[in-house]
């Protein structure tokens, strides 16, 4: 079987998820200032120290966590367990670099994983293939270690290969450790950091001969959009803060499952300072433009070191479980319907019906052009009103209206639904 095939079978309750949780936690939340303060800083690990000495998050609940996620209408979730700074949340038997040698004095991935499979939702691993605290990793000569350029460091990385047998070990523990888990997602590659040089074959053979229907992201290197991928060029694309403008195709003009991250505010890991948070209308209408282009969005929201998610974060997921409580079908299990991008609003599709997102209308009824299908019928999705399909009495004195054209009558907008109203046809078969 082809990679794409496998790929395809792998990724079913992914692509059908559609939304996801990503969670930013560790020693960084202490200082506030965001998950690359190490670099961005250039701190030593000394200097680092108090934080792992003074890290107590007693406000450590995830099942808050996991019961946000599932009435934000999450399906999945994806946790850092080390991030680059090497702290792991997780009780490795390879470090003492970890969570239950501080004061936290527990795994707390495993109270993460047991939360979020309580409530049905599926669980992800985030792991770094970098690690600044780890003696083999490359310093001096490395473009992102806080201690690039520092010649004191420049025989740090001579034995790379241990490093590279520690991350090894470390990802073999997590996957065997915590149960069957669904997603595990890499980060990152760049220049000479990339594929072989983490032996990526190798790595993507241990992972899978554990858990053959896991799915990996692309970013351990190559081209997961080539006509031959690499075996371990990933089963997802995974853009980052940016939503591609056509969704993600290989050079066949094949679609390629992808999931884009995006922050709430402009950090990832808990930063006190920023409050430019993204609106829920931003949101929704984010998750809605992945799906109608046949993507994921994975929403990061980043604990601060007590471990709560800020207020503002949670206040903006409830509002868009709001919304999901009401038009939810319209994403599970939907993709992008092949039809021309309408001025009004995006669309997203399953085998029965064609869901109109309509964001901007000044009228009373919006027009689709492109489509192919017929229909049996359209109502409001939210309370499940007929809406009208007349096509209007003046229609045809324009000219760029032609005989294909469907018009669907659109309700003011209201409170509930400021975002839009979104209008569901049935599919005529």
């Amino acid at each position: 079987m082809k990679i794409q095939d496998e790929r395809t079978i792998r990724t079913k309750n992914f692509t059908y998820n559609r939304f996801g949780m990503f969670i930013h936690w560790g020693l960084y939340a202490i200082p506030a200032r965001g998950e690359w303060i190490r670099n961005n800083e250039r701190i030593t690990i000394e200097d680092y120290q108090k934080y792992f000495d003074t890290f107590d998050p007693v406000d450590y609940d995830p099942k808050k966590w996991a019961r946000l996620a599932k009435k934000a209408g999450m399906k999945y979730a994806v946790l850092t367990t080390k991030h680059h700074d090497g702290f792991c949340l997780f009780d490795s038997q390879y470090t003492d670099y970890k969570a239950t040698n501080t004061k936290a004095k527990r795994d707390l991935v495993r109270e993460y994983v047991d939360a979020f499979r309580a409530e049905g939702i599926s669980v992800g691993f985030y792991y770094s293939l970098l690690d600044w605290h780890h003696p083999d990793f490359p310093a001096t000569n490395d473009m992102h270690h806080p201690m690039r350029g520092n010649e004191a460091y420049i025989h740090q990385g001579e034995h790379f290969e241990r490093y590279v047998e520690y991350l090894h070990n470390q990802v073999r523990e997590l996957l065997t450790n915590y149960g069957k888990i669904d997603i595990m997602w890499f980060d990152f590659s760049y220049g000479e950091m990339s594929a072989e040089k983490w032996h990526a074959t190798e790595l993507v053979k241990m992972v899978r001969s554990i858990n053959p229907d896991i799915i990996i992201d692309n970013r351990m290197g190559g081209n997961i959009l080539s006509a031959e991928p690499e075996y371990y060029s990933g089963d997802f694309h995974s853009p980052e803060q940016m939503i591609p403008a056509g969704g993600m195709k290989d050079v066949n003009g094949v679609r390629v499952p992808w999931e884009t991250c995006i922050t709430l505010n402009d950090h990832w890991g808990y930063c006190a300072k920023d409050k430019n948070y993204k609106s829920a209308k931003n949101v929704i209408n984010m998750l809605v433009e992945c799906v109608s282009k046949g993507g994921n969005l994975l929403l990061n929201v980043g604990p601060d070191s007590k471990g709560n998610i800020p207020k503002e974060s949670v206040e903006i997921l409830e509002e868009v479980g709001e919304w999901m409580d009401k038009n939810s079908d319209s994403i599970y299990g939907c993709t992008c319907a092949e039809v021309p991008k309408p001025e009004w609003g995006r669309i997203t599709k399953n085998d029965d019906y064609l869901y109109l997102h309509v964001q901007d209308c000044c009228s009373d009824s919006v027009a689709l052009y492109g489509c192919d299908l017929k229909f049996k019928n359209a109502t409001l999705l939210k309370d499940g009103r007929e809406l009208s399909m007349r096509r209007p009495w003046n229609a045809d004195l324009y000219l760029h209206y032609d005989k294909n054209v469907v018009f669907v009558e659109t309700p003011p907008f209201d409170e509930l639904n400021s975002t839009g109203n979104v209008i569901r046809l049935e599919i005529l078969k």
